[in-house]
């Protein structure tokens, strides 16, 4: 038998040893994919005629509302911006065919901006 062989055969003999050589693998594996995911980014999708359509209401999309009078910017989510419809079917079809990717409601300037994938 080969000195590596040998050695292999001692450790897997000794239950201690064995299980640290375990331990010590599944802790290097854990930490490689700990890596590798923090290395993986969140997918943005920007441009909304690419947008799935089924994904325009939900809290992954990004909308810009402005306020007309304050003249101020602010961000809410695909179900916020559903809110903001209300009862407008009309509006929601033209969102939903990409025929427009804003609308207002009241005094509010409602335009899609990003979606996250």
């Amino acid at each position: 038998m080969k000195k590596d062989d040998k050695e292999i055969e001692n450790i897997l003999l000794n239950d201690e040893q064995y299980e640290k050589f375990v331990n010590e693998r599944n802790e290097k594996e854990f930490l490689d994919i700990l890596e590798n995911s923090k290395s993986l980014k969140e997918k943005e999708i920007t441009d909304f005629k690419k947008v799935p359509k089924d994904k325009l209401f939900t809290k992954d999309a990004t909308y810009i509302v402005i306020n007309k009078n304050s003249k101020t910017k602010t961000y809410i989510n695909g179900v916020q911006a559903e809110g903001f419809l209300a009862d407008k079917n009309l509006l929601r079809e033209k969102l939903i065919s990409g025929l427009s990717d804003s609308f207002i409601s009241g005094n509010m300037y409602v335009k899609f901006f990003k979606l996250k994938v």
